[in-house]
């Protein structure tokens, strides 16, 4: 069989199977850890979105009469969360944190005290950067923004939005326990008080047009933020959309809201810099970045899931996940229910599936500095994705293509290992 050849023309001569199978079973070994960040999860919402298939539970109970004091267990979670953390220091001892990201669920339910007590104790435990950015995802609901001055002055220092649409319809149909007016006011109540934040948007929405899902991006524009995130719309196991999907626009629809939102962002300032992310100029979030890079996070807090790096293995680790069960084991001290090493023939397609979601892709230098690995080991695949038109090799980086962009998922199919 000849040799492939790339789209510019020049012959691409594979390596022998079983130089890459030596170098893909050898022993791996760690020089030095990557960056280290911290993720804190929040199990509850106020209501479950028929589309989420995150780790989230309704509050439990009732709210009060004033819903200023959801019925969650602050307390009792947050002790929780700093036990968790304790059994932890051992795995990453003396290894500095970048950045912490608390996510949910919906973080914004925890009162200004509560947020302040949990920072105040993760400081006085980790080595954290002086200037690490520290993000709390929020929901519009007004009593949450309400409480945005108060998360501003107990140290977070971005806030990450979910406002999704600004149509009425649309909330509705997403299940979403905002309206749009409370969408305007927490964007402008997040913009008096944090220089950085996020806003997310959710396109291929049921019954959405394009000139809607136009509109709802010109309505985030307004406001000038920091860092978009544009999320296409699709059904995942285990929720209600799955259980009774909607109508959704069809594909060639969605792709072409896409374009829309990626030429309109473009032309006011925003890099597009990963699949669904857009941001202003060194507003790209660091913490999300890390796990692009392959890089380590602990994750503390009912399903918080792990990685991390020790001198022969990469670790996953995930944490109980019903509220109850994970307190519980928490209290027992047994807050992992799963825990595990990659396999080092599974390390390749973990980083790309990482890695390759970067438009602007990743040094070569690494994969194996993540992996341990020599880029021989795969690079058949990199030069067949490479032929095929799906990947390029500038100056000593890869990245996908338009093409690979387009069918990232066939793309990253490539680095998975047939075990058959």
């Amino acid at each position: 069989m000849a040799a492939p050849t790339s789209r510019s023309g020049r012959v691409i001569p594979l390596i022998p199977v079983q130089e890459v199978a030596a170098a893909g079973q050898r022993q791996i070994q760690f020089r030095n850890p990557p960056p280290l960040a911290l993720y804190v999860h929040i199990p509850w919402c106020v209501q479950k979105c028929p589309y989420c298939d995150f780790n989230s539970h309704a509050v439990p109970g009732t709210q009060n009469a004033d819903r200023s004091a959801p019925a969650i267990p602050e307390d009792d979670y947050l002790t929780a969360l700093i036990a968790d953390l304790e059994a932890a220091l051992p795995t990453i001892w003396g290894r500095r944190v970048d950045s912490i990201f608390l996510g949910g669920g919906t973080p914004s339910l925890l009162s200004g005290e509560a947020v302040e007590r949990l920072l105040t104790a993760l400081r006085s435990r980790l080595p954290l950067l002086p200037n690490a950015e520290i993000t709390l995802e929020a929901n519009p609901a007004s009593v949450e923004s309400e409480k945005f001055a108060a998360f501003r002055a107990a140290g977070v220092n971005r806030l990450s939005i979910g406002i999704q649409s600004f149509n009425p319809r649309h909330l509705q149909a997403l299940g979403r326990a905002h309206d749009d007016h409370d969408a305007r006011q927490a964007i402008a109540i997040a913009a008096r008080h944090f220089d950085n934040f996020n806003i997310d948007l959710i396109y291929g929405l049921p019954g959405q047009t394009l000139s809607e899902a136009r509109e709802d991006v010109e309505a985030a524009l307004a406001f000038a933020p920091p860092h978009l995130s544009c999320y296409q719309l699709t059904i995942e196991a285990n929720t209600a959309f799955a259980a009774q999907p909607p109508t959704l626009p069809e594909a060639d629809s969605c792709a072409d809201m896409q374009d829309a939102i990626e030429a309109r962002l473009a032309s006011a300032g925003y890099t597009h810099y990963e699949t669904s992310a857009f941001a202003r100029s060194g507003q790209q979030c660091r913490h999300n970045l890390n796990y692009w890079h392959f890089g380590d996070y602990l994750g503390i807090g009912a399903g918080a899931h792990s990685k991390l790096t020790l001198h022969d293995r990469v670790l996953r680790q995930m944490r109980w996940k019903r509220p109850e069960q994970y307190l519980a084991k928490v209290t027992a001290g047994t807050p992992i229910q799963q825990e595990s090493a990659i396999a080092a023939v599974d390390l390749p397609f973990e980083f790309m599936l990482n890695a390759l979601r970067l438009l602007q892709g990743f040094d070569s230098a690494l994969f194996e500095s993540r992996t341990s690995l020599p880029l021989l080991s795969i690079e058949n695949e990199l030069r067949q994705a490479e032929c095929d038109g799906l990947i390029e090799r500038p100056l000593q980086r890869i990245a996908p293509s338009d093409r690979g962009r387009r069918f990232l998922n066939q793309l990253l199919e490539r680095f998975l290992v047939d075990r058959h």
